[in-house]
């Protein structure tokens, strides 16, 4: 008989605490038990989860007693406070926000890169930006063939990344916009920011703060991580990440320089091969992943592989993937998977 967990989800209202839930149905994960934990103003509501029906629970440090699984997925702050205590009372902890991912002694942990660090966790191991999780899973494939000398990444990332409000207001801009009324602009590029703009039928090139150096939060993310996941510690990266009105799913415009030559028709073939990804690349039946189409799949879709002819050993790929589900709970998911 299959051993049986029993599971928390920490942030259960939220988009991806749902989607955590509806992926671990999904992929029959083996779960004796839920316990669904958000904040005060969320207890006592109710969630259907199959046949059964759960009342979501205060996050406390109780929370945790007899727990095996603890999918956190309510903000940094949150996560730094109460991880450390869901460990303390036996759980592995698999943490979606940045607090722990540059931390030495945790693990960041995209299976399909970098499994086996998945072993190396003392209680806590991090689930990855959604950006450079799909990012990575079509890098690695090429980089194993022939070694990266630089990346550069420019994110097209839908709404979806910034919640559910955030979907809500994009929805909301675009009626008004198209009704000739007034647009209200509170989320972009973040709640409480200096100032706001228009998501809808616009673009907005910062997501989450400024950093002394002009970059943003993300793109620093997604530079420190690809190195980290990739144990590529001195891998030239650079990142510019824009908010697109878009629902879900992001995609990443990749430009990659080898150490040697990689033809796009090789690079095809490796990606065809790889796991977790889906090769989209017929410019002549004009077929290339969109976000519609990546939108509800766990897999990391690309396309327009072709050569960089600025550069001896260059490659620009188009990689698309839905940023809840693989970018953030799938991965979750699949990085438990592995411990059992």
């Amino acid at each position: 008989m299959t051993k049986q967990y029993n599971v928390a989800v920490v942030g259960a209202t939220g988009m991806v605490g749902q989607k955590m839930i509806d992926v671990l149905l999904e992929r029959k994960f083996p779960v004796n038990s839920f316990k669904l934990l958000a904040s005060a103003r969320s207890a006592d509501k109710k969630v259907a989860i199959g046949s059964e029906t759960y009342t979501i629970e205060e996050l406390k440090p109780a929370s945790f007693e007899g727990i095996d699984f603890a999918f956190f997925s309510a903000g940094g702050d949150i996560s730094k406070e109460m991880a450390p205590e869901a460990v303390k009372h036996g759980a592995i902890v698999i943490d979606n926000s940045s607090a722990f991912r540059m931390d030495k002694d945790v693990p960041l942990v995209v299976p399909e890169v970098n499994p086996g660090a998945v072993h190396r966790h003392q209680g806590i191991i991090a689930n990855p930006n959604c950006s450079t999780i799909q990012m990575v899973v079509a890098l690695q494939p090429l980089h194993a063939a022939v070694p990266m000398k630089r990346v550069v990444a420019a994110t097209y990332q839908a709404v979806s990344g910034a919640g559910r409000e955030a979907v809500e207001e994009l929805q909301e801009q675009c009626l008004s916009y198209l009704d000739g009324k007034p647009v209200k602009t509170e989320r972009f590029p973040q709640y409480g920011a200096k100032r706001n703009y228009q998501m809808a039928f616009n673009l907005v090139p910062q997501i989450d703060v400024f950093m002394e150096d002009g970059y943003c939060k993300e793109e620093i993310k997604m530079v420190n991580e690809t190195r980290k996941i990739m144990n590529l510690p001195d891998l030239p990266v650079t990142s510019t990440t824009v908010r697109v009105p878009v629902l879900n799913s992001h995609s990443i415009a990749v430009n990659l320089e080898l150490q040697e030559e990689l033809t796009a028709g090789k690079a095809r073939e490796l990606l065809q091969k790889a796991p977790g990804v889906v090769v989209l690349d017929d410019p002549g039946s004009l077929l290339y992943p969109t976000p519609l189409e990546a939108d509800g799949s766990d897999a990391v879709y690309v396309g327009r592989i072709r050569p960089d002819n600025s550069v001896r050993y260059g490659l620009n790929l188009w990689v698309v993937s839905d940023n809840i589900r693989k970018g953030a709970a799938t991965n979750s998911i699949q990085i438990a998977e592995l411990l059992i």
